[in-house]
């Protein structure tokens, strides 16, 4: 049974997202925050949530909506990417209109904000307006958003130009985080404030959850998510003086909202309601979850993940220490020991040490993986000369979901070793085994005469958001594997290999 309904959450939430619309006496400006597509930090932490479901949102509310994709001038330029999917953000943000246009959602613009100039952005503007898009610039405003003087002006806002708009609510969101959302929905209210017309301004963000406790999991799992931002939840204080009700919201919400109320009144002639960060929100995520219990393991187990993440990238890379120790003040505020609350993690240690026990290993290197399935099972590899650990992971979990014997090959002998000895010869034996891309495409092959192959193949899709570890840095090609398939792996930062270039 899964923990989160996406059909009671879609009705509460379409209910309150026009209800808000229905109180704005000419249109609702709605922030958009959060990843719009393919939320997977969601659907880990809320087991069963739908990574599309804000689109299925936008789908629902298509006839009173239409939406304003922004992206920062600078991504464009420096090539900022999405890091779970490596995409760069000029491209997610295509993919999102192209699939949002699928859907019969009304893009009505495309924003380039904080403009300066960018060769790259005028090339993407040119190759949007190409594609009957239109785009509108937006350049930094000096002083922003502080100097309320200068930005609630005409060589502020004012200089900015108004994105025609028809619709009761247009969303405003972007390919990823900080990219100008917020001064859009701002900069359009002042411009219809202008014309003679009072806009409203509201949020949409999954977490932190308002109305779940502080301490819950699913809470202190957003604080890991944003842990190298120093993102901090916290009771919001201006919601229980005006109210005496407790919210949960986040530091750098708490920190901003005088200042964006002072903004919105400014802006609208003292029209604004709101008296705490909360009040602008929208969320009714809560209301989805049916088994508590169960996304409170499920978010337990995220922060475990987040901090191995960390860990990794901080031993391999020299990345920040304080961000470890963020991830470590985490873990300790959660009560989670990373080791314990991941099945995965001990039983790819296991596997290694059974390699070495075998001593089945490759050049004195012994390497193991393990993956939780979705029923719980446990699934374990080790690596060999034909195979890295993580392949046959990878071989053993899909032969056990088809229900094949341990004993019958899945890829055809001949084939598998054919392949693995023309890599060997190419590579000089430096990284020896097949990887996880290797291996499936091997799959593929075998798939058109062996019928147990092609059963299992039918399964991969099975391992979709499936846990996984690793007791070594991955090779390129198993990172690209597991990545494809959809798995949210962690490693021992051990390197697999004594080689200096591998």
């Amino acid at each position: 049974m899964n923990a989160f309904d996406n059909e009671k959450y879609l009705s509460a939430q379409q209910k309150y997202i026009l209800e808000r619309v229905a109180q704005s006496t000419t249109r609702l400006y709605l922030e958009f925050g959060g990843k719009l597509m393919e939320d997977f930090h969601a659907a880990r932490v809320l087991p069963g949530y739908d990574p599309n479901v804000k689109i299925r949102l936008l789908e629902k509310l298509r006839d009173q909506a239409e939406l304003i994709l922004c992206i920062h001038a600078k991504d464009i330029q420096t090539g900022r990417r999405r890091a779970d999917l490596g995409i760069p953000y000029d491209k997610e943000a295509m993919r999102l209109i192209d699939d949002l246009r699928s859907r019969g959602v009304t893009i009505c613009a495309v924003c380039i904000t904080r403009f300066c100039d960018e060769p790259e952005a005028l090339e993407f503007q040119s190759i949007l307006e190409k594609n009957g898009i239109h785009v509108y610039r937006h350049r930094g405003i000096d002083g922003y958003p502080s100097d309320i003087d200068r930005v609630v002006s005409e060589t502020g806002f004012g200089a900015n130009p108004y994105i025609p708009v028809s619709r009761p609510l247009v969303v405003v969101t972007a390919p990823g985080p900080n990219s100008g959302k917020m001064g859009t929905c701002l900069s359009q209210i002042y411009h219809e404030f202008r014309q003679g017309r009072v806009s409203q301004y509201a949020k949409f963000e999954t977490f932190p959850v308002w109305n779940l406790p502080l301490t819950h999991p699913v809470n202190i799992a957003y604080e890991s998510a944003t842990a190298d931002l120093h993102d901090m939840n916290a009771i919001d204080s201006f919601h229980v003086e005006a109210y005496g009700k407790t919210a949960v919201n986040y530091n750098r919400d708490l920190q901003a909202f005088p200042l964006l109320q002072t903004l919105l009144n400014r802006i609208t002639g003292g029209k604004c309601t709101y008296k705490s960060p909360t009040d602008m929100g929208v969320n009714c995520i809560a209301q989805g979850i049916v088994d508590d219990a169960a996304c409170q393991k499920a978010a337990r187990i995220e922060i475990a993940r987040r901090y191995m993440q960390c860990l990794e990238e901080t031993r391999l890379r020299n990345l920040d220490e304080t961000i470890l120790k963020r991830h470590i003040e985490i873990t300790a505020k959660a009560g989670v020991v990373p080791e314990q609350e991941r099945c995965v993690v001990p039983a790819a240690r296991e596997a290694a040490e059974n390699c070495r026990a075998l001593n089945r290993g490759v050049n004195g290197i012994y390497c193991g993986a393990a993956i939780q399935l979705p029923d719980g099972t446990i699934i374990q590899g080790k690596n060999s000369p034909l195979m890295h650990s993580a392949s046959s992971m990878i071989i053993n979990a899909i032969k056990h979901l088809a229900g094949i014997p341990k004993n019958l090959h899945l890829l055809i002998p001949d084939i598998l070793e054919s392949v693995a000895n023309f890599k060997d010869a190419l590579g000089g034996n430096r990284h020896p085994g097949l990887d996880v891309s290797e291996t499936l495409i091997t799959l593929v092959i075998s798939a058109k005469s062996n019928p147990c192959a092609a059963s299992a193949l039918e399964c991969l899709k099975q391992l979709h958001r499936c846990d996984v570890h690793l007791t070594h840095v991955p090779a390129r090609g198993d990172e690209a594997g597991l990545r494809r398939l959809g798995c949210s792996y962690t490693f021992d930062p051990v390197l697999p290999t004594k080689n200096l270039f591998s």
